[in-house]
């Protein structure tokens, strides 16, 4: 039996790991860099060892200080969680060597499935369908798209759509130098990229005993930067036929490598309702929660209980209802996904919790972040995953959508607002929603409905200040004559203070109530109530009705300081720059559009563009350099219109 648990991970996974173990009776052991000290995972452990130092490669993929640590805190066993060394084979091997229980797959079944090359060739030989490789040095017109894929790792990396020959061999090496920095091998195959195609998976659970159980399927479709957004379980639309074959060819990959634990096989499902063989990952995956949700399970549970030996029943458990998760991350869907570190002053879902009564509609959310921590650069952006199970999928989508809406999320930017957008997009709610989602709808999404949300939000905002800053309602006083100005975003509220309370200079918008922390405005009749939040800094949190804003309050005087040169590239996040375009130096000509730097935060990797033809006229960005938010990386002058 285990007795003390190690998890090798950090955040929300080992947050949720801790859950188990702690309703189970086993103690537990986090590890942690410097740059997680005093994070949620630390604190909700019983043990916790420091890995000196902050980048992955410095602690969470140092497997040999981790069986040092496990071993130093008394720890019998190791749970890898997802990401990190959870799919190295060596670290289950060492762990094992160590004398300690490895929760996961033997670590054979890990090799063979490490390289999607080679998980091609066994799934091939089991008879799982599959899609026919290309040879990009031999690729023509006919091929294409094509889809760069890294032989090994998962999670986006290293991944590129090729729509022109001529930009195959570029983004081969971009595609490989980003795997070769992720997972420590360069190795780039390509295969036809199926348009609007579903992404589909399959859980499975094996014990030693001969037992493999299929627990359903999951669709993880809206995907950004072929990262996985919004996953739900069962995936919805697909005929009884095809859920069989993507059954039988989960279970055929299973036995074909001996499989234990839990793992989840990948599919690509073509419109024309063909299943192709993609992946096979050999652990937990993040969306685990819908099919726990769905089947009444709790797979963490279930994986340490067959790391102990236990034996599974012959039949799973029937599934129940459906289930819908939403991956919150600290980014900027409207600055091309870029991450957002940054403090958490707030994060809430009214309604959330871990109960599971039957037939009863339910909240989930799983996170590794509490007030007063902060987002890093170093890791994923990801802060919570919010989940919802109902009787039917249109009621779990429903409950979800108005979650995320009603949620407290103050802090860095994120991708709420997205999220609920998407949930109600009719593409979605009618279960037709493909990997090609926010390519085709991303700008609509971003713009959203353009109901005058964020301007009524602004005029809460500066009333809000007004009322904290002192500016008291009623009474004999001299009152200014002139309107006062206050800037919230991209939106100038003009308002005055009279005896009775405060008037906007907006005909559509009666101040109703204004306190320091709430607002009541009636907008063309409607009363519509926002609650403002100050946590010192430029920033204001209004949660409104329909949506939730973070705006920037403009000073009245701009800072000439803070004023940059034409052309000027700045760092958009901090992060690493992991390379710049070959040939790069002062003096030289660029083209608008062209790729000059490669920064990377918070394992994205970004590409920062000439914007405009000229030369570089300064270069300060050199590889391997740490850079923070609005460094200068270097200097275009533009030469379109004559010298300069």
């Amino acid at each position: 039996m285990i007795s003390t648990l190690l998890v090798a991970n950090r955040g929300e996974i080992a947050c949720r790991i801790f859950r188990t173990c702690r309703e189970r009776g086993i103690a537990t052991v986090a590890v942690f860099s410097d740059a997680d000290d005093g994070a949620l995972h630390v604190r909700e452990a019983d043990t916790a060892v420091r890995l000196p130092g902050a980048a992955p490669a410095d602690t969470y993929l140092r497997g040999d200080l981790i069986v040092k640590a496990a071993l130093a805190a008394g720890a019998d066993a190791v749970h890898p969680g997802y990401g990190f060394l959870s799919e190295n084979a060596e670290f289950a091997r060492a762990v094992l060597g160590a004398g300690l229980v490895w929760v996961g797959p033997p670590p054979e079944a890990i090799e063979a499935m490490a390289s999607k090359t080679r998980a091609k060739e066994l799934m091939a030989a089991a008879g799982v369908p599959l899609l026919t490789p290309v040879d990009p040095a031999s690729a023509t017109e006919a091929d294409l798209p094509l889809l760069l894929k890294a032989a090994a790792g998962g999670g986006g990396r290293g991944m590129r759509v090729v729509r022109q020959l001529a930009d195959v061999e570029e983004e081969l090496a971009a595609a490989s130098a980003e795997a070769r920095s992720a997972f420590g091998d360069g190795e780039v195959f390509a295969e036809p990229y199926v348009e609007r195609g579903r992404h589909v998976e399959v859980q499975i659970l094996a014990d030693a005993h001969g037992t493999v159980w299929a627990l359903g399927s999951r669709d993880c479709s809206l995907q950004r930067r072929h990262q996985k957004v919004i996953e739900e379980s069962p995936a919805p639309g697909l005929t009884a036929v095809l859920r069989t074959t993507l059954t039988d060819a989960a279970l055929a990959a299973a036995r074909a490598v001996e499989y234990r634990g839990a793992g989840t096989v990948e599919f690509l499902i073509s419109p024309a309702g063909r299943a192709y063989f993609l992946e096979m990952n050999t652990r937990l995956q993040v969306e685990h929660p819908v099919t726990e949700e769905v089947f009444g399970l709790d797979l963490v549970a279930l994986q340490l209980a067959l790391a102990e030996g236990a034996k599974l029943p012959p039949e799973p458990p029937a599934p129940r209802g459906h289930a819908v998760e939403a991956r919150l991350y600290a980014e900027d869907p409207a600055r091309g996904w870029a991450p957002q570190p940054g403090r958490v002053h707030e994060l809430r879902v009214p309604g959330a919790g871990d109960g599971h009564l039957a037939d009863r509609p339910r909240l989930r959310v799983d996170t590794g972040y509490g007030p007063g921590d902060s987002v890093g650069v170093y890791y994923d952006s990801m802060l919570a995953k919010v989940i919802a199970w109902a009787p039917t999928r249109a009621e779990a989508v429903r409950l979800l959508a108005d979650a995320l809406r009603r949620a407290r999320v103050h802090g860095p930017v994120t991708n709420r607002e997205l999220l609920v957008r998407s949930l109600r997009h009719p593409e979605f709610t009618a279960g037709r929603a493909d990997t090609g989602f926010y390519e085709r709808h991303l700008d609509a999404l971003i713009e959203g409905k353009g109901d005058g949300g964020a301007r009524h939000a602004a005029v809460a905002a500066a009333l809000a200040d007004a009322v904290r800053r002192g500016h008291p309602v009623g009474g004999w006083r001299n009152l200014a004559s002139q309107p006062q100005t206050k800037t919230y975003g991209e939106h100038e509220v003009r308002y005055h203070r009279t005896r009775d309370g405060f008037r906007v200079e907006d005909d559509a918008v009666r101040a109703v109530t204004v306190g320091p922390d709430r607002v009541s405005l009636e907008v063309e009749f409607v009363l519509r109530h926002f609650d403002v939040t100050e946590y010192g800094g430029d920033h204001v949190h209004v949660d409104g009705p329909t949506a939730s804003y973070r705006l920037r309050a403009h000073p009245r005087f701009t800072d000439p300081r803070t004023t940059t040169a034409p052309g000027s590239l700045l760092a958009p996040m901090p992060g690493t720059v992991v390379r710049i375009a070959d040939g790069l130096e002062e003096g030289g000509a660029v083209t608008a559009g062209q790729p000059l730097i490669w920064l990377e935060a918070m394992k994205m990797e970004h590409r920062i563009v000439s914007p405009a033809s000229g030369r570089l006229t300064a270069l300060h960005a050199v590889p391997g350099s740490q850079v923070e938010v609005g460094a200068l990386l270097a200097v275009v002058t533009d030469t379109s219109q004559g010298d300069v």
